[in-house]
């Protein structure tokens, strides 16, 4: 996935470069940059005729441009783009030089001896310019990247500085990505002194550069990459780690600066129209709501993963199953259980293989058993399986001796009526109508449909999907949002939306006495829009749970819905007691308590871009009585 990510991440800023070039009202003839790809964006760009217009000046440590230049060597399509080009000696400065690309060996926090090779390479100074710096300045001491910035707009007073890094220090994700340049020995200094786009933007302002703009990488793909290209990226290649790229692109900015003649115009800014991603601020409560470790801990095998579904069997007994995790895809089930002093895991061993799958529903049906519906094993292969779970006893005492064949049984029900496509990111929830007992099945991704709106009722009693009266608006087509039952009815709250937008709506689907009708929740101020997340129903307050949001700083904490009036309010989290980075999207929540006020969350995290996956190794517990 990591691969699949970090081609999107180098796609889109080949296609910012040649951009810039083809459709600003610039004319640039000359590039400085300092890049380590194989083989480097600038040259494919050269291949596709993106800069026939210029000569491009690549800078880098000269053991890194030696090995650069004998890839250039032994890569046909890359010797016939440079015609005319010769290479130099090995302690040469210029090891590739070409009418159109010079190559250039030298330390870039030396200016002196810099200034002196770009000149000797044939760098005219007044030319318009793009500079562009990907991932470059932060690996410097920061006093040494602020010299470079102002070295820079002295001596190149008709040009365009364009730099892609890093921000966002401190979330989990941030502190993945620290930790993980830190056992690289490179570590990100730049990232503390100047953490968010707004720091970026006066940093550039205060050493020379007259206009500058900054955002991160989901208000630039989102607002500023045009549709078509969206979708040329996004068919690459099966896409379904939504998470990891949201936040990805959130802890890395793209940032134009100008100065010269180089008009303000040519910067990167939000479209006119307005941004598909406006900024939204939380209003949260003074008081952080404590999350903690299990208290003495658990026992038994790991229950880390993300994609999985759980479910409660009884009082003190957790069901978990499915998922993905270090090791792959999730094949065997576990339980938790409750008994004094803490908590344990057990595996256990159902009567038959239901395979692997992720991001599938489990519904407890008290006295029927667990319903298992939809998931995939893999973006072109969603599960069309509607399985029926049964169990023996499930007191904690009964479930400690499940190692007796047939505690657990699985068995494929075969449905009747019109079956829904098979999907997953959806939600499955169990409400009664006219006396009997449904799944309500709503929303949700297949292989083809990017989001769906459908919504369907499967009749427990007969296994019969069943055609029910709905009436009303209804809600945006979306995946991975949550769903309770309230009252005879089902709430729905965010999930990601067509185009990759997060939603912020709560809609309601009430009984009539014809059926049931769709209405939408005023909720006062409005939630910040997020996926991923988890919800809760208890009494007449929906509470949300962690999830990904793209639209302020920080990260889901808990969001508190009063269901009769509409208000709302936000409360963060303290994760002081837990000593990983917590990220809480796509995990499994569930109440522990009889009041439902204590909260276990299992599972979660992600594959963290380049950086490693990261999983919370173990579940933590949220108390969320006193906010009820």
């Amino acid at each position: 996935m990591g691969a699949i990510l970090r081609c999107r991440e180098q796609t889109i800023v080949a296609w910012l470069v040649s951009s810039l070039l083809r459709h600003r009202a610039i004319s640039m003839t000359a590039s400085l940059k300092a890049l380590c790809l194989k083989p480097p964006v600038e040259l494919r760009s050269l291949t596709e005729g993106a800069l026939s217009a210029a000569v491009v000046f690549e800078v880098d440590f000269p053991e890194v441009v030696q090995r650069k230049a004998a890839l250039i060597s032994s890569t046909d399509l890359l010797k016939e783009s440079l015609v005319d080009w010769s290479p130099s000696q090995p302690a040469d400065t210029v090891l590739v030089s070409s009418s159109q690309y010079r190559l250039l060996g030298v330390d870039m926090r030396n200016e002196t001896e810099l200034e002196a090779a770009l000149s000797r390479a044939g760098v005219e100074w007044s030319t318009p310019t793009l500079l562009l710096s990907e991932v470059v300045l932060t690996y410097m001491d920061t006093e040494r990247s602020d010299a470079m910035i102002s070295w820079a707009a002295r001596l190149f007073p008709q040009s365009l500085f364009v730099m892609y890094e890093q921000i966002c220090p401190h979330d989990p994700f941030g502190r993945v990505m620290q930790d993980h340049f830190l056992k690289l020995n490179s570590s990100l200094h730049a990232l503390i002194r100047y953490p968010d786009p707004a720091a970026q933007t006066l940093r550039f302002l205060d050493r020379g550069w007259e206009h500058c703009m900054c955002m991160d990488m989901n208000h630039f793909y989102l607002d500023l990459v045009p549709e078509k290209e969206r979708n040329r990226v996004e068919n690459l290649e099966p896409f379904d780690e939504f998470e990891e790229w949201h936040q990805k692109c959130s802890h890395y900015f793209i940032l134009t600066a100008s100065k010269g003649c180089l008009p303000s115009q040519s910067l990167i800014a939000a479209p006119l129209a307005g941004s598909r991603l406006p900024c939204v601020t939380p209003v949260s409560r003074p008081e952080a709501l404590k999350v903690q470790l299990l208290r003495e801990g658990l026992e038994g095998p790991g229950v880390e993963g993300v994609g999985m579904a759980s479910a409660v069997l009884g009082p003190g007994v957790l069901l978990l199953f499915g998922g993905a995790s270090k090791a792959g895809r999730v094949g065997e089930t576990k339980l938790l259980i409750r008994e004094q002093p803490g908590w344990t895991s057990v595996c256990v061993q159902a009567q038959n293989n239901w395979g692997t799958r992720m991001h599938h529903t489990a519904t407890a049906v008290p006295g029927w058993g667990v319903l298992v519906f939809g998931g995939r094993s893999s973006p072109l292969k969603p599960v069309s399986s509607v399985l029926r779970l049964t169990h023996g006893p499930c007191s904690p005492a009964d479930v400690l001796g499940t190692s007796a064949p047939g505690w657990l049984s699985l068995k494929e029900i075969s449905c009747t009526g019109t079956v829904p496509l098979a999907r997953w990111r959806h939600t499955a929830t169990l409400l009664s109508y006219k006396g009997q007992e449904f799944l309500f099945v709503f929303g949700g991704r297949t292989e083809t449909e990017s989001v769906l709106g459908d919504a369907h009722f499967l009749r427990l009693e007969d296994q019969h999907w069943t055609a029910v009266p709905v009436e009303g608006a209804v809600p945006a087509a979306r995946h991975s949002h949550s769903a309770c039952a309230y009252e005879e009815g089902v709430v729905i709250c965010g999930g990601l939306g067509q185009g990759g937008v997060p939603l912020g709506d709560t809609v309601l689907l009430q009984s009539t006495a014809s059926g049931f009708h769709w209405k939408e929740l005023l909720v006062q101020p409005p939630l910040v829009p997020r996926y991923s997340h988890c919800s809760h129903v208890i009494g007449q307050q929906l509470v949300l749970v962690g999830g990904v949001w793209l639209q302020a700083d920080g990260v889901p904490g808990v969001a508190v819905i009063h269901l009769t009036t509409g208000c709302s309010v936000e409360y963060q989290l303290d994760v002081s007691e837990v000593p990983w980075p917590l990220m809480l999207q796509s995990v499994c929540s569930e109440p522990v308590d009889e009041d439902g006020a204590m909260i276990m969350l299992i599972g979660g995290g992600g594959n963290c871009f380049s950086f490693g996956t990261h999983l919370n190794p173990q579940p933590v517990t949220l108390d969320i009585k006193g906010v009820l």
